[in-house]
């Protein structure tokens, strides 16, 4: 069995202290790479499948081939949960272009990718305290176009997270030519007359694996779901507002801007759909291995 401080390095496994990269890595060098978050509950993979063939899509946007077929992939990362399957985790899986002989711009014709990945424990009283409902502000979107691409390239998300964090929010949820797509890290609904909106799959946003659960558990309840832009407009009126991603989940936002969204508090649809959330992490739990 691996030891809990063990993570994956270019075929190996090893502990966390003996993992080294090069200086001339293009992913420090360039953040000439992509990444997955996979969460783990009980040591089943959420997702996986979903999450290999977004790894996949990043790569190819990148003009990278995939670096494991996913059979390797979920060797490896069943390998990687095994011993921490008595707590929930999330896997962080990155993939760059590797290192060459020197610091250029030019894509390199021939290279060796470095293949990352490690665990770490989701803090299950950051998810309770979430669950109370969480505060957000509006920001115009600083990052480039390709939003699509899950990129290392995160300074702008993070620029982005921290002004919220700087006006005692949680997420900042970004404005593009006078419409909403997504958050700092997150993806965006909002509910409005009783009909779930989200903005569409599209180069502005990232498409979230936990967001299309969302709407896939939405719709089997008998829930009206849109995939439409949200207007700044509508997203302001919106009677309840939540942001999704694979280690926060569904997270209310109760106050956007210091108003009030709703009465204040988590809406009734959320508690609806943030149960059937649950029910399907406890599902995944119950699963047997292959």
């Amino acid at each position: 069995m691996l030891s809990k401080l063990d993570v994956y390095l270019n075929g190996k496994f090893l502990p966390l202290a003996e993992a080294k990269i090069s200086v001339l890595d293009r992913g420090f060098l360039f953040a000439d790479g992509v990444y997955e978050v996979i969460p783990a509950y009980g040591g089943k993979l959420f997702r996986l499948q979903q999450h290999l063939d977004r790894l996949n899509s990043s790569l190819a946007a990148i003009r990278m081939e995939p670096v494991m077929s996913d059979s390797q992939w979920a060797d490896v990362l069943n390998k990687l949960v095994e011993p921490h399957a008595q707590s929930d985790q999330s896997v962080y899986v990155q993939v760059t272009r590797g290192s060459g002989s020197s610091r250029d711009h030019q894509l390199p014709d021939d290279y060796t990718p470095t293949t990352f990945a490690m665990c770490q424990t989701i803090a299950t009283n950051s998810l309770d305290s979430i669950a109370k409902g969480i505060h957000a502000i509006t920001l115009d979107d600083i990052r480039w176009d390709w939003c699509h691409i899950k990129s290392v390239a995160l300074l702008g998300n993070i620029l982005l997270k921290q002004q919220a964090s700087d006006q005692h929010c949680t997420e900042a949820i970004l404005l593009r030519d006078g419409f909403a797509t997504e958050g700092s890290a997150s993806n965006l609904f909002i509910v409005s007359n009783e009909q779930l909106i989200t903005p569409p799959k599209s180069h502005n946003l990232l498409p979230g694996i936990t967001r299309d659960l969302v709407l896939e558990l939405a719709i089997k309840d008998g829930v009206r779901c849109i995939e439409q832009e949200i207007s700044e407009q509508q997203l302001f009126d919106a009677d309840e507002i939540w942001l999704t991603s694979s280690t926060k989940e569904i997270m209310p936002v109760i106050e956007l801007n210091r108003q009030a969204v709703g009465n204040g508090q988590p809406g009734k649809l959320w508690e609806k759909i943030s149960t059937r959330y649950s029910q399907f992490k406890t599902q995944l739990r119950n699963q047997q291995h292959d």
